[in-house]
């Protein structure tokens, strides 16, 4: 037969205290799990909302520190919808734009690298439009003109990349296809390929698809400055000058006249 023995006050209160301690402990566990829950399962922002977030950051490109941003937010999104070919065209572009502009060697080679990554990503997921093959083949030139190691190995890269382009859609943002080509084989030593009557011919028939280009157009008047056409380089300057940044691409035409300037004091 057991005996009991009734506990001391001491020792119930001990006990008492000890449950107590106990319950807060689990009480709180129950707390942190439920207040954690939800931010750990936050909810994904659909593909959609991204794109129009990093456009709008994208809008600003003048001011360098929008365009990281807008790489920021599509490498968020990329990260909830990795199989979104809008989201990866788009980070090839913005990746170009930053490595084009950005004065920091390091941050130029990382753009460029990030974007070519992206444009084959692209590429891979719907081969049959030209966004991608444009941004990659746009990406590789800028790695090419930032290393002659890099351009010896991706002229060729440039070129495939668009020709294409030109045979999915040769009007794509205004014929400048045609534009990287005829830069390729304006600025390519001649060893590699550079023809200066090559690059003209690109350049005009660009011209011909999207005469409202201005960097196309000042390319041109590079392109017939080299040959010693100063007329007809002249000609397109001054047609640049009487012409307005089409909305939404006033960075671009502030560039181009910029450079057209230079071109003049070359003619003078």
């Amino acid at each position: 037969m057991r005996c009991w023995r009734r506990l001391t006050d001491i020792e119930s209160q001990e006990i008492g205290l000890f449950l107590a301690i106990l319950a807060l402990m689990i009480s709180s566990v129950s707390c942190r799990k439920a207040a954690t829950a939800p931010s750990e399962a936050g909810p994904v922002r659909p593909a959609t909302e991204a794109i129009a977030l990093a456009d709008q950051f994208y809008a600003g490109r003048a001011d360098l520190i929008k365009v990281r941003q807008a790489v920021v937010a599509l490498r968020q999104a990329q990260g909830d919808h990795p199989s979104d070919y809008d989201i990866a065209w788009r980070l090839a572009k913005y990746n170009y734009y930053l490595g084009a502009h950005s004065p920091e060697p390091l941050e130029q080679e990382k753009a460029f690298r990030d974007g070519i990554e992206a444009g084959k990503q692209a590429v891979q997921l719907q081969d049959g439009k030209p966004d991608g093959h444009f941004w990659l083949g746009a990406n590789y030139g800028g790695t090419a003109q930032n290393s002659l190691l890099a351009g010896l190995s991706e002229i060729d890269d440039i070129k495939h990349e668009m020709e294409t382009v030109i045979k999915l859609d040769r009007s794509y943002e205004t014929g400048s296809a045609y534009l990287v080509l005829g830069q390729v084989y304006l600025e390519a030593p001649r060893l590699l390929g550079g023809n200066v009557q090559k690059a003209i011919d690109y350049l005009e028939k660009g011209i011909k698809i999207g005469p409202d280009n201005t960097l196309l157009r000042v390319k041109l008047a590079q392109a017939y400055a080299e040959a010693h056409r100063n007329d007809e380089a002249q000609k397109q300057i001054d047609t640049l000058m009487t012409m307005k940044a089409k909305p939404g691409y006033e960075p671009e035409y502030d560039e181009a006249v910029a450079e057209a300037k230079k071109v003049q004091e070359k003619l003078q």
